[in-house]
C-alpha cells in the first residue's frame, strides 16, 4: 500500500507555538497509511507583482511544487487579529499564481488552537473562504478547533488532553476517507 503524502503547513513559524504542537499531534495520530511532512515556508518572501513579473522566485517554485506532489495539505494556524495569520496569506497569495494552479482540486484539512476559548473558528472560515477560491477541497467536517490550548499541551508539546486527541484523530480518519473519496472524484 503506497503511503499518502501529507503536507503541513503551520500558521505560525514558531518552533514552540500552540499550532506547530497541534499539527505534530495530528501527525501522530495519522492512519499508517498517512505521513505528515512539515513544511518551513519562511523563505517565501512578501507578495509582490513586480517580482512575480520576473518569474516566481525559488522559494515560491519550491513550496509551489511540494502542494503539487502531496497527496493532500493540513493546515494549523493561529488567528490573528480575527483572521489569516499574514505570512500564511502571503503563502497563499504567492502559491495561487499562475494557470498551473496547486491547489485546484487538492484535498485540503484545516485545525486550529488558540489560547482563548474559541479555539481560533474565525480563522477558520477566513481560511475556508481562501481555500474555496483556490478550487481546493477542504474537508468540511470534523472540524477541529483546540480552545484553551496552552491547558491541553505540556512544555514538551505533547497533548495532554483526551478529547483534544479524539477529535484530532478522528480528523485525520476523516481525511485519509477524503483524500480517497477526491482522488477517485477526479479519476
Amino acid at each position: 500500500m503506497t503511503t499518502l503524502d501529507v503536507l503541513g503547513l503551520c500558521g505560525s513559524l514558531r518552533k514552540a507555538s500552540l499550532n506547530r504542537h497541534a499539527m505534530r499531534l495530528a501527525g501522530e495520530l495519522m492512519p499508517k497509511t498517512m505521513q505528515l511532512d512539515p513544511y518551513d515556508w519562511r523563505e517565501v518572501p512578501v507578495f509582490d507583482g513586480d517580482v512575480l513579473a520576473a518569474g516566481l522566485p525559488p522559494a515560491v517554485a519550491a513550496v509551489r511544487e511540494r502542494i503539487r506532489r502531496a497527496d493532500a495539505v493540513l493546515i494549523a494556524t493561529p488567528e490573528y487579529n480575527f483572521s489569516v495569520p499574514g505570512g500564511l496569506k502571503n503563502v497563499l497569495d504567492w502559491t495561487s499564481r499562475g494557470d498551473d494552479q496547486p491547489w485546484n482540486g487538492k484535498p485540503v484539512a484545516v485545525l486550529t488552537a488558540s489560547p482563548g476559548p474559541l479555539g481560533g473558528a474565525r480563522v477558520q472560515y477566513d481560511l475556508r473562504k481562501v481555500m474555496l477560491y483556490l478550487n481546493a477541497m477542504v474537508l468540511a467536517k470534523p472540524e477541529v478547533f483546540i480552545g484553551m490550548a496552552a491547558t491541553k499541551f505540556d512544555a514538551e508539546g505533547r497533548c495532554t488532553d483526551e478529547g483534544t486527541r479524539k477529535f484530532v484523530g478522528d480528523q485525520m480518519v476523516a481525511l485519509e476517507r477524503w483524500i480517497g473519496a477526491v482522488q477517485r472524484m477526479r479519476g
